[in-house]
């Protein structure tokens, strides 16, 4: 029996990686880190370095694994996704049998962003490999890059009493703001899902590398900070040849103090 341990990491920032998420990487005989690409070399790279500032288990075999990319040929949103973490979900279970194949034990970890819970999808990936190899799976919960971002901000995800809805980019778009939320948080947007949006009455909290040491945030108006976002983010891609951002809006918020 395999024991899959997926650990949630934080947003970036090697503090931010508990005592648990350490334990079970100090229980684990195979740690497993996807490569997604020379764009994205900086992501392994600090997968890597967590695993070198908190790692003492000698036995402790690290891996690196080219990822898929998804097919832009398939048209349909879903399928394209879901042929992905097919894809992925085959080189897992690739790199654990050759790993046992050569010897090694059965307890496997990979490192999550943020938390494995929230708009992640490789709890989703680990059911897949369940289908083929037998499995138990643990997860370690990490800190979501909402919590890192309303502590960038210094404000609380909600208005008292009131309800805040967590969607995407993409549902911003096709379907505007949330009916019967007061706050609304954006993951996952490719990029300015806000101007799908009526901007007057509406506060933006952004941020972009939250908790990494590269983090950018900006907040005001959204009818005023609009154009800022939209070219910080567009400077920060060009030079780090990625982003990964998030924001928070909220109607008829004051900016905190």
């Amino acid at each position: 029996m395999i024991h899959l341990t997926l650990i949630g990491i934080g947003t970036g920032n090697p503090d931010h990686v508990t005592g648990q998420a350490i334990r079970a990487m100090n229980t684990a005989d195979l740690i497993l880190i996807p490569l997604k690409g020379d764009d994205k070399a900086d992501l392994a790279g600090l997968r890597l370095e967590i695993c070198r500032a908190n790692l003492t288990n000698p036995a402790t075999r690290i891996a690196p694994f080219d990822l898929p990319t998804r097919d832009p040929a398939t048209p349909d949103y879903l399928n394209r996704v879901n042929d992905w973490h097919d894809a992925i979900a085959a080189l897992w279970q690739a790199e654990i049998e050759k790993h046992l194949a050569q010897g090694g034990g059965p307890n496997v970890a990979l490192l999550v962003w943020g938390d494995p819970s929230l708009y992640d999808s490789t709890l989703r990936i680990a059911d897949r490999v369940a289908r083929h190899l037998p499995l138990t799976l643990q997860v370690i919960p990490g800190i979501t890059a909402i919590q890192a971002l309303c502590a960038a901000h210094a404000i609380p995800l909600n208005d008292l009493a009131k309800p805040f809805v967590i969607t995407t980019g993409r549902q911003l778009r096709a379907h505007g703001w949330p009916p019967a939320a007061d706050t609304v948080v954006v993951m996952l947007d490719s990029g300015a899902a806000f101007d799908a949006l009526p901007q007057d009455g509406l506060h933006i909290w952004w941020g972009a590398y939250v908790g990494m040491t590269e983090q950018i945030i900006i907040q005001g108006p959204l009818s005023e900070v609009a154009e800022t976002i939209r070219t910080t983010r567009a400077k920060a891609r060009a030079d780090h040849g990625w982003i990964m951002d998030i924001y928070l809006m909220r109607r008829s918020a004051q900016p905190s103090a």
